[in-house]
């Protein structure tokens, strides 16, 4: 586990010694500095997003409606005046926030969603050149 910031952030610290369990089963989880806050890496994918003390995780068609019933909330944000939502990364259950037994499934469905929606991507074309 690692954060590349400039000065620890204590919450991506705690979230991180949270995920430790589960790092220690599938690999490292990384943190790293993006636009103010800090994306959460498994294998180079992005399946978590902190910022403004929240966490939210990756969810896809699999584990949304786990999400959607804990009351979980999707990312937004405000750009050019108009709100933008990103449906598939949901704030965490409050309850994951206390111990890494309540984090580690929901942790765990993340990194499981990100794997399957990075599968089922279409390989990217090489330009010719």
């Amino acid at each position: 586990m690692s954060t590349s910031a400039r000065r620890p952030d204590p919450f991506v610290d705690h979230l991180l010694e949270l995920m430790a369990p589960l790092a220690a089963r599938i690999g490292p989880i990384t943190a790293k500095r993006m636009f103010g806050g800090h994306g959460l890496y498994y294998d180079g994918l992005m399946f978590g997003l902190v910022t403004d003390g929240r966490c939210y995780l990756k969810a896809d068609a699999v584990t949304l409606p786990r999400f959607e019933a804990q009351g979980c909330e999707p990312f937004s944000y405000r750009s050019g005046g108009k709100e933008v939502v990103l449906r598939h990364y949901l704030s965490l259950p409050a309850q994951c926030l206390e111990s890494p037994g309540e984090m580690e499934p929901w942790a765990r469905e993340a990194v499981e969603a990100t794997l399957r929606v990075a599968n089922a991507a279409p390989p990217r074309r090489k330009a010719r050149g």
